[in-house]
């Protein structure tokens, strides 16, 4: 039975070797109306995500025959802005950080939560038809950047033909997001990079509060950012 009773709920690509979790999968998503494609390895993933733009998000293991997944994640990243949710049996910090690095967006160890799973694939998708998706226009997906001019050697922004007043220590922030644009930054690294002292653990407040400020002067809406994003318990990237 299908409980989805709104519009079409997207378009979501299950990528994972093993045919049981690909069914469980497909089962909890098309009971919520989404629409499903699969892929057994990571090339197959690739293909697939050539073929259909229009795609909303992309289920991926790491542990694929022949390219891993955060292969596949790396090549998808070159032509997809599609979030893509790795789930794995591999949980260790560092695969955590090899995934977020290679393109992920987001991360649920194996075994997971069933209705853990369903939250996170809305969350990610609802954000990417608001904020990126094919859905709004590609000229929609990249308007937050395409209304800012900066110029680093001047230091002034100007945002929708608009000058907009920055401190010193706001821009440099800011300036150091942008020279490291697709880069995940942590807290330690912004606050050394920018206020030229050792990290303390009270430090986080510092980055906290400036990258609160930035994104009410620089978002069209602070609350639900799309040029300063937040990489949950990574740091923080400008796409």
């Amino acid at each position: 039975m299908n409980e989805n009773t709104g519009a079409d709920s997207g378009l979501v690509l299950i990528v994972d070797d093993e045919v049981e979790i690909r069914q469980l999968l497909r089962i909890l998503l098309e009971r919520k109306g989404y629409r499903v494609l699969e892929a057994a390895d990571g090339e197959t993933a690739v293909q697939e995500s050539a073929r259909n733009p229009e795609l909303d998000l992309i289920l991926m293991d790491i542990m694929l025959p022949g390219q891993s997944g955060l292969d596949a994640c790396r090549r998808i990243r070159v032509y997809s802005k599609a979030p893509i949710l790795f789930l794995t049996a591999r949980n260790t910090e560092a695969d955590r950080e090899m995934a977020y690095e290679n393109g992920g967006d987001d991360y649920l160890p194996k075994p997971f939560s069933q209705n853990e799973l369903m939250l996170k694939v809305s969350s990610l998708i609802r954000r990417y038809r608001v904020y990126g998706g094919v859905r709004r226009g590609r000229e929609q997906a990249g308007a937050a950047a395409d209304a800012l001019v900066v110029d680093g050697r001047t230091r002034r922004v100007r945002k929708n033909g608009e000058e907009i007043r920055l401190t010193d220590k706001e821009m440099a922030l800011f300036l150091f997001l942008m020279n490291h644009r697709g880069e995940v930054m942590d807290v330690k690294t912004l606050y050394e990079a920018v206020w030229k002292s050792k990290y303390m653990p009270s430090s986080d407040n510092n980055i906290m509060v400036y990258i609160q400020r930035l994104r009410k002067k620089l978002e069209d809406d602070p609350a639900n950012p799309v040029l300063i994003r937040t990489v949950y318990g990574r740091g923080y990237r400008i796409d």
